[in-house]
Order: structure tokens, then C-alpha cells, then sequence
């Protein structure tokens, strides 16, 4: 009796440490599962939707707008092209803040500091955007400005928040921190099977396979 009296004594020490252990694992687990849970569900149906691109039709819709620029604003604008015409780096600088706040106003289009391409006859910005594109062309001689834009639909809106494509910095953050909280979700999930594996004999095959069948279809059948 003594002898097994001793014997439970270190088992004590264990439990508790495993029981710490799994108390800090769930907790973990599920606050990333929570911040990460709506982010994970539009990635996956938008992974859908970019591997089906083919059968997905997408019907661009174009639209394009012409006004005047105001001689008060056409005429600095000549003298900033002249001056950036063959010098490094000024063919590159942003429009003035008072033209693209007559843009603003004049076609409710946003063109922040973004580099735009300066030359002696025009003034071109690109404007990239998720789910179409757009432009802006001032022409100097003329002082015509002209906007396109085409839109691709949501389904392509979202196929570009997938992607982070021409989203800025503050989606390139998001998904950062997207990321991040997969990783401890995963791998507080990790840790939680093998905390749990020898009540569970699936469980490292399960994992064995989810491992092993992506790098053989990597291998053997994408050329």
C-alpha cells in the first residue's frame, strides 16, 4: 500500500501541468479561431472562386468621363511638366493638392499621392483598384482631362482582396495580422492533438495525410 502511495505522488505534479497546459491551448486556440473565423471563410471561398476563374464570366464594365481644367489650374500644371521633363525622379512626383481636389469635386474621384507620369503634352496617373482598374489623363495643351474606369464585379473585388492586389497598406496589415492569428490557431490545434493522440489512433495519420497528399500532387502532377 505504501509503495503505491509513493508511487502516485509524481503523477500529481503531471496532471496539473497538463491541465495547465490544455487550459492555455483552448484558451489560445480559441481567440485566434475567433479572430480569424470570418477573414478564413471569405479566403476559402474566394481560393473557389480563383481556381474556377475560368468558368467564373466576368463582364467589365467601362465607364468614361471628360471635362475642362480651369486655366488658373492648367497653367501652373504646364509650368510643373516643363520643369519635370527630363530631370530623375520629378517625372514621378504627385499631382498638386489643388488640382486633385478639383478632381475630388469635379468627378468625385480620389487620386491621392500616388506618383503620376509627367511628359511635355500630358500628365497620366494610374489608378489600380481591386476588382477593375482606372486612369487619369490631363492633357496640357488642350487641358482636357479624361477618367476611365472598369469594374469587374465582387466576385472580382474579392478575388483581389484574396490576393492583396492593389489594396494598400492598411488590407497588407490586415492580412499580416490574418496570418498570425492562422498560425497560432494551427498550431495550438497542433499541440491539442497531441496532447489528446493517445486517446485518438487517427489522429497522426489524419495529420500524416493531410501532409503528405499536397507534396505528392505537387511532385507528380503539376508541371
Amino acid at each position: 500500500m505504501k509503495q503505491n502511495a509513493a508511487s502516485a505522488v509524481p503523477a500529481v505534479p503531471d496532471q496539473q501541468r497538463r491541465a495547465f497546459w490544455l487550459k492555455q491551448l483552448h484558451q489560445w486556440h480559441w481567440i485566434s479561431s475567433g479572430i480569424c473565423l470570418a477573414a478564413m471563410l471569405a479566403f476559402a471561398v474566394t481560393g473557389l472562386t480563383l481556381n474556377h476563374a475560368a468558368q467564373i464570366e466576368a463582364r467589365p464594365q467601362v465607364s468614361h468621363r471628360t471635362t475642362q481644367l480651369p486655366d488658373k489650374l492648367l497653367a501652373p500644371l504646364r509650368a510643373q511638366a516643363e520643369a519635370a521633363d527630363g530631370k530623375p525622379g520629378a517625372s514621378k512626383e504627385p499631382l498638386p493638392a489643388a488640382l486633385r481636389q478639383w478632381i475630388a469635386s469635379e468627378l468625385s474621384v480620389t487620386v491621392g499621392e500616388q506618383a503620376a507620369e509627367w511628359s511635355a503634352d500630358e500628365v497620366y496617373v494610374a489608378l489600380p483598384r481591386p476588382g477593375g482598374d482606372a486612369w487619369l489623363r490631363v492633357a496640357l495643351e488642350q487641358g482636357q482631362v479624361e477618367y476611365e474606369k472598369t469594374d469587374r464585379g465582387w466576385i472580382s473585388y474579392f478575388n483581389d482582396l484574396h490576393k492583396g492586389r492593389n489594396t494598400g497598406a492598411a488590407w497588407s496589415w490586415f492580412i499580416d495580422v490574418f496570418a498570425v492569428a492562422c498560425l497560432v490557431f494551427c498550431l495550438t490545434g497542433l499541440f491539442l492533438l497531441q496532447m489528446h493522440a493517445r486517446k485518438r489512433p487517427a489522429t497522426w495519420p489524419l495529420v500524416l495525410l493531410g501532409l503528405v497528399a499536397p507534396l505528392l500532387l505537387a511532385l507528380l502532377l503539376i508541371h
